[in-house]
């Protein structure tokens, strides 16, 4: 399955997928095969930053 390429929508499928599934945002990107710095890297720049210790994205 392709990514979202809205931010939003993106944000919320990985957030999905962090809650239900995955460990981290490594964990997903490996799992699933994208590039997890791309990802956040697209996030950031729409005002999203992921929190490591929550382990999901939220507003900047």
């Amino acid at each position: 399955m392709a990514l979202p390429g809205d931010a939003n929508m993106l944000m919320s499928y990985v957030n999905m997928g962090l809650r239900d599934k995955y460990e981290d945002l490594y964990d997903m990107a490996v799992s699933e095969g994208f590039d997890a710095k791309e990802i956040q890297d697209k996030l950031e720049a729409a005002g999203f930053r992921y929190d490591d210790g929550i382990k999901k994205f939220v507003t900047a």
